[in-house]
């Protein structure tokens, strides 16, 4: 037993539990089927920006962009499916299946993490400067694309993804699944994830070492924003639309999430795991306060305290 608590998953995995024990007695709606699913297809989109944002905290780095990335690369899947991509001055008109509207919201989402990457090892900038600098950029190119009005009307495919079901499990939890799969993998059984490890652990030993620490960084950003696109066209597939704003404060969810997780934000420390559960008492307390009547704006007061503990925890578990 002292084994299995000594675990780094072990406490926040404790706190989900007896979260969701706590909110069943206080609500008579939260323990049914139907709100455990609605929990999950809900705490899929965080999911798979907290997957991307673990690999940066990781490399001791931080992504602020992840929601202005999400509402961009949705933006981009929602106009090319309602509208293709033309060019008058050609008279040429490109129309885009679901699939080829997905791509494109990806090589977005890969684009822009690529260019937070080059930021941060090319130029040298602040992890911190250079995602708050493309949150912006990519906010702004989110209002141009769309005018500011939400783009809707978007097909069968993207009602599928967003609403749809496979065997009794919502779409959205296959791809955050799917997601949890591949990169738990990734980081636990390839060379590159353990050299992500060690970045955050030592980067100038690791540089040392002979291992390419930037192009490692690059890769991980890039990626951050691939699983923003992916996040980017859940929630454009569930809303049937893109909106504007979409993705506002999805961010501060996403480092929520690592930091609940067991992840230490100066680096080399956390797993997938940990932040599937980190991810998972966001969702609940999110929708335990929903059920409770709780004021929004009550919710964000609360969600700030628990960030705080889950911080001081980290520090305290650190020094002892």
């Amino acid at each position: 037993m002292k084994k299995i608590l000594s675990q780094p998953v072990a406490k926040p995995l404790i706190a989900l539990l007896l979260m969701c024990i706590i909110m069943s007695f206080l609500s008579e709606n939260f323990a049914t089927s139907d709100n455990f699913f609605n929990v999950l297809r809900q705490t899929s989109v965080n999911l798979c920006i907290s997957v991307g944002m673990t690999l940066v905290i990781l490399t001791g780095g931080i992504d602020l962009s992840v929601g202005s990335v999400l509402a961009l690369s949705g933006a981009v899947a929602a106009g090319f499916a309602q509208k293709g991509f033309s060019l008058e001055s050609m008279d040429v008109y490109v129309g885009f299946t679901f699939w080829g509207c997905c791509l494109a919201a990806l090589l977005v989402g890969g684009a822009l993490g690529a260019f937070n990457g080059l930021m941060v090892t090319r130029f040298k900038v602040p992890p911190f400067v250079a995602t708050l600098g493309v949150m912006t950029i990519a906010r702004g190119l989110t209002m141009l694309y769309t005018g500011g009005f939400p783009i809707t009307d978007l097909g069968g495919g993207f009602e599928f993804v967003g609403t749809g079901w496979f065997l009794a499990v919502p779409m959205p939890v296959w791809v955050a699944f799917v997601v949890i799969l591949v990169f738990s993998f990734f980081m636990k059984k390839t060379r590159t994830g353990r050299y992500i490890y060690a970045i955050g652990g030592n980067e100038k030993a690791t540089m040392l070492s002979g291992i390419r620490v930037d192009r490692v960084k690059l890769l991980v950003y890039t990626l951050a924003g691939l699983l923003s696109a992916v996040a980017g066209i859940l929630v454009t597939a569930r809303l049937d639309s893109a909106q504007p704003n979409a993705g506002t404060g999805y961010e501060l969810d996403a480092i929520a999430a690592v930091v609940i997780g067991g992840a230490s934000l100066s680096g080399g420390k956390g797993s997938i795991a940990g932040t599937v559960v980190g991810a998972l008492i966001i969702g609940v307390l999110n929708n335990g306060l929903v059920l409770l009547d709780v004021s929004p704006f009550w919710q964000q007061v609360v969600k700030g305290f628990v960030i705080l503990f889950a911080v001081i925890l980290d520090r305290y578990s650190s020094k002892h």
